[in-house]
C-alpha cells in the first residue's frame, strides 16, 4: 500500500456539468482552455474558461437531431458533426468562439452517424453509421468519393493519414481494413478476434499499430506494420471497453470502460502473443476425459469433466488442474488468471511484473479526448458530466502498480 501511494494520480482540474441528456462526445481545444461537446438534447456546446475559474457555454448551438460524433481541426476551425438522422454537417467556428457557421451538409447515412474523422491533408470527411456503411466526401466539392457496406453496425473508425488506410470497427467484432483513393475505396483485409462488440478504435502512426477496445472487455493491440499478423491482448477492465486514447511522446495507451476504470498501460515494454488454445478430447495433463469424450468416459469408468485453458501455454486442461490464478502481465493479464499446474510453478518473477497503472474516473466512462499538446484528458461519463484531468505526473512515470 505504501507503493501504491507513491503512484502519482490523474489530477482532476474541472468539471463541466449543464447538459441536459446524455453527452456523447467531447474534444478539447488545443491550447486553449475551451472545450467542445455534443449531446442527446441535439446541443453542439462550446465551454470557455471564465474569470470565475468555471467553465460555461460561448455557444450552445441546436441540431435538428440529436448529435453522436464530432471532429474538430484547430488549424482550419473546421468542425464536422453527425447525427442521429444519419446526416454529418460542417461549421466553422469563429476565433473568438462566439460563432459557429454552417458550412456544407453531408448526406452520408441512412441512420445513426457513430464516428467522424476529418483528414486535412486530402480534404477528406470519413463517416460510419448504424446503417452498416463507411462512407469518405470531399470537403472541398461535398461530393461522395467512395463507401463500404460491412457486416454489422459500423461503431467506430480510426485513419492512418500517410498510408490512407482506413479501419473500420463493428457490432460484431471485426475491423474492417480499406485503402482509400480518391477514385473509392479498396478493400484489404478483415481482423478477427474480438468475441465482442468493437467499440473504440486508436492508431498509433509511429510504430503502426492499431489498438482495439471491445465489449468483450478486452484491448487488442494489432501490429498492422510487422505484416505477420502479430496480436497482443490487453486485459485490465472488468467490463466493456468505450474508449482509447494513445500518448506518442509517452508511449502510454489509456483505456477507460464502463467498470469507470481508467488504466494506463506500458506500450514501450515488451510482451507476448496470447498462445493458441489447445482442442483434445483429454486433459492434457492428467488425462481424463472431457464431457463430450463419450468413448473414454465409458472406459475410464468416469463422468466428464469441463474443459479449460491454461492462459500461459494453452493447453486444454480439467479445473483439478489449473485450480492456481496468477498474473501473466507480459502476456497482457493484469489480474490473476487460470494456469495449469506445471506452468504455476514455472512462472517467473518477470512475468508477473505489472504494466499498467489502474486509476478510479467515478463516473462511468463513454467517450475520451486526449490534448497531448498539455497533456489533458477528457473524460464523458454516463452521468451527463465532463471531466478535465491533468495526466502529466501520470504519463512520465516509470512505475507501475497494476490494479
Amino acid at each position: 500500500m505504501e507503493n501504491q501511494r507513491d503512484i502519482a494520480k490523474p489530477e482532476l482540474l474541472h468539471k463541466l456539468e449543464g447538459c441536459t441528456d446524455e453527452v456523447n462526445g467531447a474534444v478539447l481545444i488545443p491550447g486553449e482552455n475551451a472545450v467542445i461537446s455534443i449531446s442527446n438534447d441535439r446541443s453542439v456546446r462550446i465551454w470557455l474558461l471564465r474569470d470565475s475559474g468555471q467553465f460555461w457555454p460561448s455557444i450552445c448551438h441546436y441540431m435538428s437531431a440529436a448529435a453522436t460524433s464530432m471532429s474538430y481541426t484547430h488549424d482550419s476551425r473546421k468542425l464536422f458533426v453527425g447525427l442521429e438522422s444519419g446526416v454529418v454537417e460542417e461549421f466553422t467556428v469563429a476565433r473568438d468562439y462566439n460563432r459557429m457557421d454552417s458550412v456544407r451538409v453531408y448526406h452520408a447515412h441512412q441512420a445513426r452517424v457513430t464516428e467522424t474523422i476529418y483528414t486535412s491533408k486530402n480534404s477528406w470527411v470519413l463517416s460510419s453509421g448504424r446503417d452498416k456503411y463507411f462512407h469518405f466526401h470531399c470537403a472541398n466539392t461535398g461530393k461522395r468519393l467512395g463507401g463500404y457496406l460491412c457486416n454489422a453496425w459500423c461503431t467506430s473508425i480510426a485513419y492512418d493519414d500517410e498510408a490512407q488506410y482506413v479501419f473500420i470497427g463493428d457490432y460484431s467484432g471485426a475491423i474492417t481494413v480499406c485503402h482509400l483513393e480518391a477514385t473509392g475505396v479498396k478493400f484489404i483485409n478483415t481482423l478477427k478476434g474480438h468475441s465482442g462488440s468493437v467499440r473504440t478504435l486508436a492508431w498509433d502512426g509511429r510504430r503502426n499499430w492499431l489498438y482495439s477496445g471491445s465489449f468483450d472487455c478486452s484491448v487488442f493491440v494489432w501490429d498492422i506494420g510487422g505484416r505477420r499478423g502479430t496480436v497482443y491482448e490487453l486485459h485490465g477492465h472488468r467490463s466493456k471497453v468505450t474508449s482509447l486514447a494513445y500518448s506518442a511522446e509517452h508511449a502510454r495507451l489509456l483505456s477507460a470502460g464502463e467498470d469507470s476504470r481508467l488504466v494506463c498501460w506500458d506500450m514501450v515494454k515488451k510482451r507476448l502473443e496470447t498462445p493458441e488454445w489447445a482442442e483434445c478430447d483429454n486433459c492434457q495433463l492428467c488425462n481424463r476425459p472431457f464431457f463430450w469424450n463419450l468413448k473414454s468416459m465409458y472406459d475410464q469408468k468416469q463422468m466428464g469433466l469441463r474443459q479449460h485453458h491454461c492462459r500461459r501455454c494453452g493447453k486444454a486442461v480439467c479445473d483439478y488442474c489449473s485450480a492456481k490464478r496468477t498474473t501473466l502481465t507480459d502476456r497482457g493479464h493484469e489480474y490473476p488468471v487460470r494456469a495449469c499446474e506445471d506452468c504455476f510453478i514455472n512462472v517467473t518473477e518477470a512475468e508477473k511484473k505489472p504494466m499498467a497503472n489502474f486509476f478510479d474516473t467515478r463516473h462511468i466512462v463513454k467517450h475520451m479526448d486526449f490534448d497531448a499538446s498539455r497533456k489533458m484528458l477528457a473524460t464523458v461519463g454516463q452521468d451527463h458530466v465532463i471531466k478535465l484531468w491533468d495526466m502529466s505526473e501520470v504519463l512520465v512515470g516509470q512505475q507501475m502498480e497494476g490494479p
